[in-house]
């Protein structure tokens, strides 16, 4: 080889080196790692878990049109209202993204357990150059003293669910094009083998099943993700709802506090008269420093809630924010709703609609199938295995594989039972896990129950608190009207005044922590049923309560998707 034809070579290698490094940048890699897990879980998510939506990681190059999509810095001149301090929360928690990213890395997972079963290309380079120095002579070039190879190729593992396990690999020599006549230099090797399992857990069945573990995870996180995202609603809406009641106590606290300071100087003014008696004054000012302390206490617990709401929301804690109050005025108006199903039907849908029961029973079936291949196991072993080896013709034809002259071979493998202790020991281990699975199903299942029981007492209770509450509020402030009549007239005194404000102030808070815990309490029942829906703005609906015979139906539809896995 000539001088040209030595520089020549190396810079087509550098040049194919150059040309693989600048292909797969990392920017590549990532991109492609996101098409195949969005891939993976759009074929996996099902309608009944809920929209897809809002499940796309910050940092991916994949957008998706039905995400919410807000400017995490509110407008201070306007009040944040419940929709977009929801849409913030999902757009930015801290904690929503980590839940994001969870089922993004159990779908990456997926894709690393599929690569060892499908089709993937491979290639290597191996160059050297040397020059030797011949001792009293001058440098001495041979084409024995140089070396340029590499190989490439395209392997592929076959696996079945019945543990048949095919390797097939086509390995060609493709460097020697650069340095020689590609007809006489070119060759390749086609090879394969397979393992097919007649007894006991051998071939690819222990292959087989760690991919169909790996199939389902997917699923499973897919459903704690959307499980997730319903608590994750009702959290931000009873966090935003607390701020709004601790406000709404401020607005109450300094009103009494105002007339706290009404009510003494009247007091001092009667005083000076002889219509009042000192005490009575002193009573009016000890009421007045008690509201005004009241008022202090209640504005420090609001700017607390409102600095955590924020950490909610990912927003600075300095970040100036004030809530929406039309919001709770909404609530008062709309009042309370007594829910019109009974509790047989609420626990019905709660059976069938409950994304996390649904993953603990897909659990029991994952530890029966264990114990299975665990069982099979413990017997003898037996596996048909074969293996085939076949090169090309010569270094001529690459294309042209010399198949009758190809190395085959057909053999058993066999594993006799006896030595089974790790193999025991493993099927005992198995029996144990599907006993756990099945009392931790059955222990959801009463927790479900007792949980959409309370869910449902909880929601008729807050209907008639509020009722009440309203009636007692009613009262409340008929006493007050009523009081500088009764003062004037001699039937009431300063301390039945006091009272009476004092019974308004707490009527007030009582009612607005009513209404709120009505309205929360509807919305944890919804949860707990499992029919509250999440929107793509990160709001929420909620579908409905079913029968015993839709339940029925949807149980059969979740079996045919455990059989379809």
């Amino acid at each position: 080889m000539s001088k040209f034809q030595s520089v020549f070579t190396i810079c087509a290698l550098m040049a194919i080196v150059l040309t693989m490094v600048t292909g797969c940048s990392p920017d590549f890699h990532k991109a492609d790692a996101d098409k195949e897990v969005y891939k993976i879980i759009d074929a996996k998510w099902q309608d009944k878990f809920g929209q897809k939506n809002n499940y796309i990681i910050s940092d991916s190059n994949i957008s998706s049109p039905n995400d919410v999509n807000v400017d995490k810095t509110p407008a201070q001149s306007e009040p944040m209202t419940l929709a977009q301090a929801v849409a913030i929360a999902t757009k930015y928690n801290r904690d929503y993204q980590f839940q994001k990213e969870n089922l993004y890395l159990q779908a990456l997972t997926l894709t690393g357990e599929r690569y060892k079963y499908a089709l993937h290309w491979f290639g290597t380079i191996d160059a050297e150059y040397t020059k030797n120095n011949v001792s009293g002579n001058a440098i001495t070039e041979s084409p024995e003293q140089r070396t340029i190879n590499a190989e490439g190729g395209v392997k592929n593992t076959f696996l079945t669910p019945d543990g048949i396990l095919l390797n097939t690999s086509l390995v060609f020599d493709w460097a020697r094009l650069l340095t020689g006549d590609p007809r006489t230099t070119l060759s390749g090797v086609l090879s394969g083998t397979l393992d097919v399992p007649l007894l006991g857990n051998g071939g690819g069945k222990v292959a087989w099943e760690n991919l169909t573990q790996a199939e389902r995870d997917v699923l499973y996180e897919i459903r704690t993700f959307n499980r997730y995202r319903q608590t994750f609603v009702v959290d931000t809406i009873t966090a935003y709802y607390g701020v709004l009641q601790q406000k709404d106590g401020v607005t109450n606290a300094k009103n009494n506090w105002n007339s706290s300071v009404e009510y003494r100087k009247q007091a001092e003014m009667e005083a000076k008269t002889g219509r009042t008696a000192p005490f009575e004054v002193d009573q009016a000012r000890q009421r007045e420093l008690s509201a005004y302390d009241s008022y202090v206490t209640t504005l420090q617990f609001y700017e607390q809630s409102l600095d955590s709401f924020k950490i909610r929301l990912s927003l600075p804690v300095n970040t100036p924010l004030e809530l929406d109050q039309n919001e709770l005025r909404a609530l008062q108006n709309y009042g309370t709703t007594i829910p019109q199903y009974t509790v047989d039907n609420a626990i019905e849908t709660a059976l069938s609609c409950r994304l996390d029961l649904a993953n603990s029973a897909d659990a029991v079936d994952d530890a029966q199938r264990k114990v299975k291949l665990a069982s099979e196991g413990l017997g003898p072993k037996l596996d048909v295995t074969g293996s085939a080896n076949v090169n090309s013709q010569g270094n001529e034809n690459i294309d042209n594989f010399q198949f009758h002259r190809g190395a085959y071979g057909l053999g058993l493998s066999a594993d006799l039972p006896f030595d089974r202790k790790n193999q025991r020991n493993a099927y005992r281990q198995a029996l144990i896990t599907l006993e756990q699975q099945q009392r931790a199903y059955s222990q959801q299942v009463d927790s479900v129950v007792q949980g959409v029981r309370q869910a449902y007492r909880q929601l008729m209770a807050t209907a008639e608190q509020f009722v009440t509450q309203k009636k007692s509020l009613a009262i409340a402030e008929e006493r007050v009207k009523n009081m500088p009549l009764l003062l004037k007239s001699g039937r009431a005194k300063t301390r039945d005044l006091l009272d009476a404000q004092d019974s308004l102030l707490l009527a007030q808070n009582n009612l607005t922590s009513a209404l709120l815990g009505h309205t929360i309490a509807k919305l944890s029942f919804y949860r707990d049923v499992g029919i509250l829906q999440v929107k793509p703005d990160g709001m929420w609906t909620q579908s409905v309560i079913v029968s015993r015979d839709q339940a029925n139906e949807r149980e059969q539809s979740k079996q045919s998707s455990k059989d379809n896995l």
